[in-house]
């Protein structure tokens, strides 16, 4: 692939490590959020622009080699909020993609898709194990997300890979993301894996890192060429020292949306 890769959502956390990392593996970046950019690197490319915006898409994806999907909602919010930037956002980058004749599109999905799945007894969670069961309204927007994509690359043969992305951050926060943990030099390796792989089609796969208490299967990750380097368990003493051992039968260890299958996560307790 030539050109640059078109990074929506590159203002925010997932966006700025890999506004750093992907020029790094050789890929030149187009970055493109509703907000001003802080700090272009050399030889970036910056753009600001709505995601709902066709037009604005469309002209911002021409010439590119791929895109990277981050921008929208990245937490509940209400219907209305959610269900704009977050699907019709995600439709108007796969159309973009389409008409200018970018072939792939790597979408941030979330482990939220499949939220009330529960965790098996034992081993881990393959993506035919996590079935959509959104846990919120963010969750049902990342089922749509899913869906968009697999009509994409079926009715338009668009590669489009998905990944259902655990807790992105420099550190594991909560004893949760010792399981659910994915660092940023992870986060690069997987969007770079799933950049290079040879036509991937549709695929969705689990994004974490090589976590010792992990959930999920990372086989198919791995298919794709990721080759995580990092272990949440060195945080591990730490986190237990200072909130204790995870309890399999707290809701937030039980279930893989943790969390956001608490009532507090209710959009009703959400401001418009």
């Amino acid at each position: 692939m030539s050109g640059p890769v078109l990074v929506t959502g590159a203002a925010g956390r997932v966006g700025t490590v890999l506004r750093e990392g992907l020029p790094e593996r050789g890929w030149p970046v187009r970055s493109l959020d509703v907000v001003e950019l802080p700090e272009p690197r050399p030889g970036e490319e910056t753009l600001v622009a709505d995601v709902t915006d066709l037009g604005a898409l469309t002209a911002a994806t021409a010439g590119a080699a791929a895109v990277v999907h981050l921008a929208g909602v990245s937490g509940e919010s209400t219907w209305a909020a959610v269900s704009s930037a977050n699907i019709q956002g995600t439709w108007t980058v796969l159309e973009a993609a389409r008409r200018t004749g970018v072939g792939r599109v790597v979408l941030a999905s979330s482990n939220h898709a499949t939220g009330f799945t529960r965790r098996p007894a034992s081993g881990p969670l393959g993506e035919h194990d996590g079935p959509a069961r959104p846990d919120t309204f963010y969750g049902v927007t990342k089922v749509a997300g899913e869906a968009l994509g697999s009509l994409y690359a079926d009715r338009y043969g668009l590669d489009v890979v998905c990944l259902r992305i655990g807790t992105q951050a420099p550190e594991p926060p909560t004893t949760r993301a010792l399981a659910t943990w994915l660092s940023p030099r992870d986060t690069v390796a997987l969007v770079d894996a799933a950049l290079r792989a040879p036509s991937p089609g549709f695929r969705v796969v689990w994004g974490t890192s090589a976590n010792t208490r992990g959930w999920w299967d990372l086989a198919a990750a791995r298919e794709l060429g990721y080759q995580p380097q990092d272990d949440a368990e060195q945080f591990a003493a730490a986190l237990v020292a200072a909130h204790g051992e995870p309890d399999p039968a707290d809701p937030v260890h039980a279930r893989v949306g943790g969390e956001f299958t608490l009532p507090a996560y209710d959009a009703e307790e959400e401001a418009p």
